[in-house]
Order: structure tokens, then sequence, then C-alpha cells
């Protein structure tokens, strides 16, 4: 732009300006196609018009910083503008224009703040004008872009000539580097919370089972391709292929034709866990007056009375140690943040590229620091480690075999979930036949763990691992061990090498829900210990249990009658504070019939369409349960007296059977028991206690 006697050539800025609002009313058009799941471009957006409270009160926030700013030099220059020798007034009408649009913009992002918070998840008719007010402010955006072009002009080329003052030139620098920053950002959230599932467009004269077929391959390969574009560092080949078709098929499965954006799932489990909260006091009321309650002891004699030998939690704290070792460098880098290092150092092997292997060593680095990790964490030699592959792809996990005196054992320790790839082989959970001698015919387990006991099986035949170590021992016994993935693949793999080996015993933790059918399950309890800690979300969890989690999800959103800002606020408290006993009761909607002004369909959203069939859909007609003897450990409740008294935490056990780890619960610490340092934590707790009464009562012995 040329600037001549104080006056400019606009015409190549009014076509630019033209252009953007001619391209704002067709976007604004697109905007009023529908609600609560608000349309762009004829796509659905991945959010809800009740989203909007906490980024509309950010962006208020940046908002009035900026116009604060921008007051000030206004104040500071606009006066100094009439002086300019070149283009006072574009700086006038910058300085001008700038306020006028962040205080209509503020004021507009009040009204989206208070509009957006209305009626509860469901009730979008209070919500209605939402729609209409983002539209206005995507309207805004385009007088916002010409004045923060009008001002790169100013901060950044030769063409406004006008004194320099330090601090109205830098905050204008500064702003105009943020607004560009900010416009980008809405650009990327665009591109982020728009759902390229809801530009699927297909025939309605097609059948209803067609319809439904060619939308669930959409769905999936859109998934398919989001997964071969975040996690290209993955290597491509058959298995992750297949990995990701699974996992693709899944989602696809889950939430296909619903209008649920992520935030409501977000607020569904907070949902859920008041819910849940609420049915297990009501439950403990009914049990403590029909004296019904579940009965859990500390007791490792009336535990474990009448059970074989091999069936002890001395011996599973003792391999539990070993499936611990078996994360290696990453498990002590956690276990402890600041002395890790000297202890990996001092069980390190430098330049081991020139020196002789003393054990058999695969897929570690040149220290061989996995290796070390084991040996800190094991108290083991060279000489009792006899293989150790820390190779992990998909449908391949690291393991380790050690030779174990103490036992006289061969143990074969896999590690559980540690990578991207483990997550995906976790995920992986489609049902697949298993066959073999002493397994039921019609048998099904995970299929993604199935896969990694297939190829651990394979691996060790390959190279002759057991046939070495029981040549070299020949009157020991093997013993498998795993936390989480490496549990249930250790029950897996045990169920293939039984014929081999008969006498194998399995101490699996934490092993996931979904693993095998009743029948299957049944067997392995003849060699297979589970031991699981308290809330452990892992062990409850299946494709079963996570389809009737989202039954139970839709439920408490539809009866919620809390705004979803609400919800978020009060998770967070219960987080941090326990959910009070008033918030049992006032969350959820009055069943008594209440009267309408307005017909039911304006106001309530409606979450599933009448079409849709996702609440009998199943992804699969095989229900898996946990593997192997369950053995649940929780944490004793005590009363206030005895808080107060003894601040300790002290444990109660109990043998569960597959079918009370079928429900999935929303629990605060669910994430926090699946973790292995805390179950050996438990484990170990439950011997002092046990130890401590045998020093007071010597007649009493540990079996």
């Amino acid at each position: 732009m040329k600037y001549t006697n104080g006056t400019s050539d606009h015409r190549y800025t009014v076509s630019i300006l033209f252009l953007l609002f001619a391209f704002y009313l067709y976007l604004i058009k697109s905007v009023f196609a529908g609600m609560p799941a608000l349309l762009l471009f004829g796509r659905k957006w991945l959010a809800g018009t009740d989203d909007m409270v906490f980024p509309a009160i950010i962006e208020l926030f940046i908002r009035i910083l900026w116009m604060s700013l921008i007051g000030v030099a206004t104040c500071r220059y606009f006066n100094l503008t009439y002086e300019c020798s070149a283009g006072g007034e574009l700086v006038r009408a910058y300085l001008v224009g700038k306020l006028a649009i962040l205080g209509l913009v503020s004021i507009l992002l009040l009204v989206i703040m208070n509009r957006s918070a209305q009626g509860a998840i469901c009730d979008v008719y209070s919500r209605r004008h939402v729609p209409k007010l983002i539209a206005i402010k995507i309207i805004l955006l385009a007088p916002e872009v010409a004045l923060n072009v009008l001002g790169s002009v100013w901060s950044y080329m030769n063409i406004i000539k006008c004194d320099y003052d330090h601090f109205t030139n830098t905050t204008i620098n500064v702003l105009v580097c943020l607004d560009w920053l900010l416009f980008a950002l809405a650009v990327f959230t665009l591109f982020m919370v728009i759902d390229p599932i809801g530009s699927v467009k297909l025939s309605g004269s097609q059948p209803d089972l067609t319809i439904d077929s060619l939308r669930h391959r959409k769905v999936t390969s859109v998934w398919l391709r989001r997964f071969r574009w975040v996690f290209c560092w993955i290597i491509r080949d058959k298995q992750s292929h297949e990995a990701f078709s699974q996992v693709a098929g899944l989602i696809s499965s889950m939430f296909r034709d619903t209008d649920l954006v992520p935030t409501d799932l977000m607020a569904g489990f907070v949902l859920l866990r008041v819910k849940q909260k609420r049915e297990s006091r009501e439950q403990r009321r009914i049990e403590l007056v029909n004296e019904l309650r579940m009965k859990y002891s500390s007791d490792l004699q009336d535990v474990f009375y009448g059970l074989p030998n091999w069936l002890s939690l001395e011996k599973a704290n003792h391999f539990m140690m070993f499936s611990l070792s078996s994360y290696g460098c990453p498990m002590i880098m956690f276990l402890h943040c600041f002395t890790g290092i000297f202890k990996l150092i001092a069980n390190s092997t430098c330049c081991i590229c020139f020196r002789s292997k003393p054990t058999l060593v695969r897929g570690d680095n040149c220290c061989l620091c996995n290796l070390a990790g084991v040996k800190a964490i094991s108290k083991l030699s060279n000489k009792e480690i006899l293989y150790a592959s820390f190779k992990n792809y998909i449908f391949e996990l690291p393991f380790v075999v050690i030779v174990d005196h103490k036992t006289k054992s061969i143990v074969v320790a896999i590690r559980g979930s540690m990578s991207m790839r483990d997550v995906f082989t976790d995920l992986t959970a489609l049902p697949e036949k298993i066959e073999g001698p002493g397994i039921p015919a019609d048998s099904y387990a995970h299929k993604g763990m199935m896969l990694c006991a297939q190829q651990l099986k394979k691996h060790l035949e390959e190279n002759h691992v057991l046939d070495r170590a029981f040549g070299t021992f020949p009157n020991y016994n093997l013993v498998l061990t795993g936390h989480s993935l490496g549990a249930g693949t250790s029950i897996l793999l045990g169920l293939l090498f039984r014929p081999t080996y008969p006498e194998l015993k399995v101490y699996a933790f934490s092993t996931p829900g979904g693993l095998v059918t009743r029948k299957l399950a049944a067997i392995t309890e003849e060699f297979a210990m589970t031991i699981g800690l308290g809330d452990d979300f892992i062990m409850r969890l299946s494709i079963q249990g996570f389809e009737d989690l989202r039954t139970h999800l839709f439920n408490v959103l539809q009866s919620c009658r809390l705004p979803k800002y609400r919800v978020f606020l009060n998770g967070f408290g219960y987080a941090l504070f326990g959910i009070p006993s008033r918030d049992l009761e006032s969350v959820w909607v009055n069943d008594r019939p209440t009267p309408r002004m307005r017909p039911p369909e304006q106001q309530r959203r409606v979450l599933i369409p009448p079409h849709s069939d996702v609440m009998q859909r199943r992804f699969t007609k095989h229900q898996l349960v946990i593997g192997g003897k369950v053995l649940h450990i929780a944490t004793k409740r005590k009363s206030k007296d005895e808080k107060k008294t003894d601040d300790d935490t002290t444990y109660e056990m109990r043998w569960l059977t597959p079918d009370d780890m079928l429900e999935l619960r929303i629990m605060p610490r669910m994430l926090l028991d699946h973790f292995p340092h805390n179950l050996i934590k438990a484990i170990a707790t439950v011997l002092e206690e046990q130890r401590t009464e045998i020093l007071d009562y010597p007649e009493i012995t540990i079996i």
C-alpha cells in the first residue's frame, strides 16, 4: 500500500475484506445447520453447546488484558498520531478499532459464557442461542484479521512514519504477534474439533444393515488413518496393521451413531463415580441389615486354609520382584528418581560390544541398561539371569529367564505394558479361538495376548532357552510370572506350555479382565494365581464390561440435572476432598413428572438417535473373564476412632470368582492400584502384619 498526502488506495484492502465477509456469511449459514453438536461446512463438531464456558473464560481474560494494554497505548500515543508524517489516520483507526473490537468480543464472550452455562447436559433448549453467538464471533474474526494486518504494517514495515514511543511500539509489536498466534490457534482448534465422520452421507433408500455397514467401514477407515499418522514411528508391518484395524473397529463399534462429544465422556465418568458411590452406600446398608457382607480377612491362615502349598502369598511376593524387574531401566528410574542412575551405573557393563556377554541379551543398548535394571531390582547376578530379550514390538513383549535357587525354579518373567506398542496389543481385544491339548473346544482368549504368548513360545523353542536351562538344572520347575499385559500373556503361555511342563505354575499380578472364556478360566485356576489390589481398573476391563459401562454412561448423562461446567468443577472437588453426601442425591433429575411449557423434543438432547442400535450392539458374542485363582487385596475400612489412633494403611483379603470382576467401576484409585510398586507394597504390608502377629503369638505359623 502506498500513502500520498495522508490518503491511501484502499481498493485492494476493501476487496479482501469483502471476500472475507462473504466467506464468513457462508460459515454462519453452516453453523446454523444444527444443534446441539455444532455443524460447520456440513460436518459435526466434536464439541457441544455447553462446552464454551471454560474456553470463553480463558479467552475473556486474554482479551481484557490486551484491551488494558491497548487502552494505555491509546492514551499515551493517540495525540501524537496527528504529528505523523504518513499514515497517522491509519494508526488512529487501528487503536480505536482495536479497542472497539476487543470490547465487543469481550461482551460477546460474556454472553456466550452465560448462555453455554444454562441447563443440564441434555437440556439443549436453554442453550439454543449459542450457535448464533458463535457465528457472530466467527464473523468478528474478519475485522480482527484486517486490524491485525494494519498493526503488522505499522509494526514491521516502514510505510507508516510516526514518532517512536518505546511502550506503545513494544506493546503493539507483542500484541500483533500474539494476535496472529491466537488466530493460528483458532484455526488449529477448528480442524481438531471438526469430526470427519460427520461428513458421511448415506442414501436413505439403502437397507439399514447396508447403511450401518458402510458407516462402520467409514468410521474404521478414519480411525485407522489417524493411527497411521499419529503413530507413524511404529513399524508398519502385518502385525501393526492388524492391531490398528482391530482397535479402529472397536472404537467404531463403541460410539458410532451417537451424539456424544469427548467432554460428554469426561462428564459421564464423573457422574458414574457419583452414581456408583450412591449404589455402594446403599448396598453396604443392605448388607449390614441382612448380615451379608462379603467376608474379607487379614489372617493368612484363614484365607489360604485347605489350599495347595503353591498358593502362597510369600511365594507370590517372591516372584513379584522378578515380575517387577522385567520392566528394567525405566522402572528403576521411576522408583528411584534421584538415585536410580547410580543403581544403574553400579550394575551396568560399559563397552559390552567389545567384551564377552555372560548373559545372552537381545534388544538392549551398548551398556545393557535394561539388564542393569533387572539386576538392581531382583538382586540377581549375571549367572542367575539365563536369557533376556528387550525387543518390543506389537505382539512381542520383553521377557527375562531367571534361575531361582531359592524355590528351585526356572522363572520366565514377562514385562507388562510400557509403550504404545503394548497399548495396541492390549486393545487388540477381539476373542480369538485357542486350541491345544487340555483346552476345551470352542475356547477363546484375548487375541493380542494370545499372539504374544504364541510368539514368546516360538522364540523360547527356536533358541532352546528352556531346554538349556533344564539341561543344567533338571530338577527345577517352570514358573511363569508377569504384571498386567505380562500377567495375561503368562497365563496363556502356561496353557500352551502345560502339556510339556505339567507341573508349571503361574503367578500373575493385576491380570486384565477380558482374558479367557469361562470354561478355560476354570482350568487356569489349577495352575495360575492372580493377585489384584483394591479398585484396579484393568482387572475389571473387558469389551463386555466397557459396553455395559457405555449404557450406564448414557443413563447418567440423561438423568443429570447439573450443567456440564458444574460437573467438571464438582469432579475436581471430588478428586481433592471426596464426594459429599449431599451430592449423591442432588445431582439427579427428580423422577416425578413436572409440567413443561415446551414440547419435550425441543428441550431434551437426544444422545442416541432413534434408528441407532448402539445400546444393543455388541463387538463380540463371546464373553471373556479374568484367568487364574483370584486373590483380591483391599484396604481395610477403619472407624473414625481407629483413623485417629492409627494412620497406617492396613489390608484384608478375599478369594473372588470371575463374576465378581465383571463390573467396571469408576474409583479414585482405579489406576494407582494397578501400578506394580503399589501392589508389592500392599503384599509386603500384609506379610509384615502377619509376622508381627506371629512374634506376639508364637504358636501361629505361616503357610
